[in-house]
């Protein structure tokens, strides 16, 4: 199956450097005999490179012991851990370590300032600010509270291809608006809302803002500083970390007035039968066992991103994207969901004619093409655009032009298969 023709692109922008690919262990594997995987979900989950395996398994060999609260060799091995990456993630966002809550992702941090933040300090009459393109984790949380205290949920709107409406977000910010909660990158059709605007008119406003990183930490650094942000959540296993492992970033004078959300060990400083006292910020908001060794595996995954090439990245992630757009486009009845290539992030909403996303994964899987098929927890916005469900391809700095042609090759030969399955049987004659 070859497609006619190629997209001209230069190729030494789409050619990453050999030890991108040879650090990811999970692209040796066939998913079946003589069919290599092809990983086109990394939005979902980025594959795990050996020095973030190799860290969790030290610390599970070498040093497998609770944290903070033993005197131990083990124990301070693994808390000395632990906090360093904390002091990891810290840099990363150019904050300090002692505005970093480990969570066990996205969902949770976000549910945490809804709860203790939202829950404290938002109350009937006020407005939450959000867009139409939220994952359901900054979605339900903000319904959840906003049922609970009165509060009132306002929703930006995008255009037909997916970008933010400007005018809309600024024509529903007003006196009454708390909190601006955003995507800092759709992880449907991969806008990139352009968040210095949407900060600088909510700061105007008074709003507190938090912005869902959660898609796009992994393509590019983002200085929580001097982006000026209240709150910023992100997953370690979007970024080549492990699973179970989240951030929550709050400036240091809201984690101080928040309530913990969670009790428990590890969170208090005094407890008697009648109360407890709290221990410091951020430590009272993790309360029991944290996840050690999913929170050290971050710290590497942090490393490894940090030790790469930033500007070859980007280059290489902004061609790839573009090569994806051009290459699918001579492929029959595919079209792809979102704004161009230049005004996203390395994601492809595939809608293709006759073939239903949940069919053509299974059909896609044949080929050893990994996709993600659904709502993608975007239920909202797939309803805004006009489709029950959509394919996703996501795309990371593993993956190659290659893959590109086998996704695009996969998908002529679905649609052929879905076309002969739809043919009625000839009639006996």
């Amino acid at each position: 199956m070859t497609a006619p023709g190629n997209p001209t692109i230069e190729p030494r922008a789409l050619a990453p450097d050999p030890a991108w690919r040879t650090a990811f262990p999970a692209l040796t594997r066939e998913v079946r005999p003589g069919t290599p995987l092809v990983y086109l979900d990394s939005a979902a989950t980025a594959l795990k490179p050996w020095p973030v395996i190799r860290a969790v398994q030290a610390y599970d060999t070498e040093y497998p012991a609770n944290v903070h609260r033993g005197l131990h060799a083990l124990s301070e091995e693994a808390t000395e851990a632990y906090e360093g990456a904390r002091a990891k993630v810290a840099r990363f966002l150019n904050v300090n370590d002692d505005e970093i809550v480990f969570t066990r992702g996205t969902t949770e941090s976000i549910n945490l300032v809804s709860r203790s933040w939202g829950g404290t300090f938002l109350g009937p009459g006020d407005e939450i600010l959000l867009t139409v393109l939220e994952h359901h984790s900054n979605l339900v949380p903000w319904q959840m509270l906003a049922r609970e205290r009165g509060l009132t949920l306002r929703f930006a709107d995008i255009d037909d291809e997916g970008r933010l409406d400007l005018n809309s977000f600024a024509g529903l910010l007003n006196e009454r608006t708390r909190l601006v909660a955003v995507t800092a990158m759709s992880n449907v059709v991969g806008t990139l809302p352009p968040l210095d605007r949407l900060l600088s008119m909510a700061k105007l406003r008074g709003a507190k803002v938090l912005v869902d990183a959660a898609q796009a930490i992994v393509h590019g650094p983002i200085d929580a500083r001097a982006l000026d942000v209240d709150f910023l959540a992100f997953s370690g296993h979007k970024l080549y970390g492990p699973t179970g492992v989240g951030v929550l970033y709050a400036r240091r004078e809201h984690l101080e007035a928040m309530p913990p959300m969670l009790g428990g060990g590890s969170m208090v400083q005094r407890v008697t039968l009648e109360g407890a006292e709290w221990t410091e910020s951020p430590w009272k908001f993790e309360a029991g066992t944290p996840p050690i060794a999913q929170a050290i595996g971050l710290g590497a995954a942090i490393d490894f991103v940090q030790g790469l090439d930033a500007e070859a990245l980007a280059i290489h992630e902004r061609a790839l994207t573009l090569y994806a757009h051009e290459r699918l486009a001579l492929v029959e009845g595919v079209r792809i969901v979102g704004p161009p290539p230049s005004e996203k992030g390395p994601v492809l909403a595939l809608d293709v004619e006759g073939v239903h996303p949940h069919d053509l994964a299974q059909l896609l899987d044949r080929h050893g093409v990994a996709i993600r098929a659904g709502h993608h927890c975007a239920m909202p916005l797939h309803r805004r655009l006009d489709l029950a469900a959509s394919a996703r391809a996501s795309l990371a700095l593993y993956n190659t032009t290659s893959d590109i042609d086998c996704l695009a090759e996969a998908i002529h030969d679905a649609r052929r298969v879905m076309g002969r399955r739809s043919r009625p049987e000839p009639r006996p004659v």
